[in-house]
């Protein structure tokens, strides 16, 4: 039999889905791949070898994905506002890829994944952002299933915490960083191109980095060579869609949705 005439077809379940939210989470999954590359290159290169190499992939690749955006100026036009998120992120970035080299898995990811709760504050007090209870109580429990999923050893006990409290610390730091750059990008709105805003990250880093990689260089074999490959392309596609996600929903929405990860 078919169907009457006035009959309303169904909605896709992913329509439900707003776009920012759909972006977010397709770089959510290319963040939780770049953090396995890492913790997987990490294993005899130095972390901060690492970020040099992924920030010149990502630069060049920035570079080639601004001019094919054919934007006005690849230098934008809130230029204090992007040279403060990629800093931001540069800061955030190394440090998390420090942890991840330095501290178990759990507790890196852990301590990384707070970041959302920094970027959701400093929206609201730099960017005026609202923060509804609903969205306190899905960020707070998104949280909680952080903790029980890491089942970091310094709260399950589950082995001797061997680490480092200075590990711990520029591993927090780092993640105050993230969420401060995520509260930047949110600050700059939809009036930056996106390819503009990524671009700016390893435009900073880059320059940073090569003192601290320089002094502790090691040559990467074949395989450690697509590793590094693989952390590169991984990244620029996860900031990519985090900042579209980010410039089309609000911190904590958005951030919280990075939990994904």
């Amino acid at each position: 039999m078919s169907a009457p005439a006035h009959a309303v077809p169904p909605v896709p379940r992913l329509a439900l889905v707003s776009p920012g939210i759909r972006a977010m989470a397709i770089g959510a999954w290319w963040f939780a791949l770049m953090g396995l590359l890492v913790k997987l290159a990490g294993r005899r290169l130095p972390s901060s070898q690492i970020v040099l190499v992924r920030a010149a992939l990502t630069l060049g690749i920035s570079f080639w994905a601004v001019r094919q955006a054919r934007v006005p100026s690849i230098w934008g036009t809130q230029r204090a506002l992007l040279l403060a998120r990629g800093a931001l992120g540069a800061i955030g970035i190394n440090c998390f890829y420090y942890s991840l080299v330095h501290l178990p898995l759990g507790e890196a990811t852990l301590i990384q994944y707070t970041n959302p709760i920094f970027a959701t504050i400093l929206a609201a007090l730099w960017v005026g952002e609202r923060v509804r209870t609903g969205e306190i109580l899905c960020l707070a429990t998104a949280m909680v299933g952080v903790v029980f999923i890491t089942r970091p050893a310094a709260l399950f006990g589950a082995a001797a915490a061997t680490y480092a409290h200075r590990d711990v610390m520029i591993a927090l730091f780092g993640a105050i960083c993230s969420g401060a750059a995520y509260a930047a990008v949110r600050k700059m709105g939809s009036a930056e191109h996106q390819s503009v805003v990524v671009f700016y990250l390893p435009l900073v880093t880059f320059p940073v980095a090569i003192p601290f990689a320089v002094s502790s260089w090691l040559m990467p074999t074949r395989g450690e060579w697509l590793l590094l490959l693989g952390v590169g392309c991984a990244t620029q596609l996860a900031q990519v869609y985090m900042t579209k996600g980010l410039q089309a929903e609000s911190a904590v929405r958005a951030t919280t949705t990075g939990y994904l990860q």
